[in-house]
């Protein structure tokens, strides 16, 4: 299958409402990082997106983009996901996934996963170990295909989601892979 932002572009989906267990449960949108918060660099880096929704509580931010929770409250990246989707107004045929604290993902990023799609379902950020991040783009019509039911949403991980997908992989550059979970690492990306 191959996507294309097209001429209607593509919506985003930036997942803000973790627990936060490691950073004392401070709100991760709303830490800052050389002067912006969290949110705002996620922000930038889908800056090319016609619809944004952050699920996560309101962070104070001159961009449109809708707030919304999952429902259960921390019900885990792909309760977020769907219910992010599920906020949108408009049907994308693309829809990026992002984590709100991955503050050095651009739109370069996105444009790069982007371009990785033809013959795939989406395309995911690699971290130079290997690991797949949560930055990736993927077919709205191919996420509906393995969504799982309501139920079956709740703590999923998101791996056993996307692993019925057929995702491009594309290397990170430089620091785009790096997230904020501890304190040290905040201090690590200062």
């Amino acid at each position: 299958m191959e996507l294309s932002p097209g001429a209607t572009g593509y919506a985003a989906v930036v997942l803000a409402g973790g627990t936060a267990a490691r950073l004392d449960g401070v709100d991760k949108a709303a830490i800052e990082l050389a002067g912006r918060t969290l949110l705002a660099h996620a922000l930038d880096a889908v800056i090319d997106a016609v619809e944004v929704v952050v699920v996560g509580d309101p962070v104070p931010t001159d961009r449109p983009v809708t707030f919304t929770r999952e429902d259960p409250r921390h019900g885990g990246p792909v309760a977020g996901l769907l219910t992010g989707v599920d906020a949108l107004l408009r049907r994308p045929v693309t829809v990026a996934v992002l984590a709100v604290d991955m503050p050095f993902l651009t739109a370069a990023t996105f444009r790069r996963l982007h371009e990785a799609t033809p013959g795939h379902d989406g395309a995911v950020l690699v971290a130079p170990d290997g690991r797949r991040q949560l930055a990736l783009v993927v077919d709205r019509g191919r996420l509906d295909a393995v969504r799982p039911d309501r139920e079956g949403q709740h703590g999923m991980p998101l791996h056993r989601l996307l692993a019925g997908l057929d995702l491009a992989e594309v290397a990170a550059a430089g620091r785009e892979h790096r997230d904020v979970d501890t304190w040290t690492d905040l201090r690590d990306l200062q």
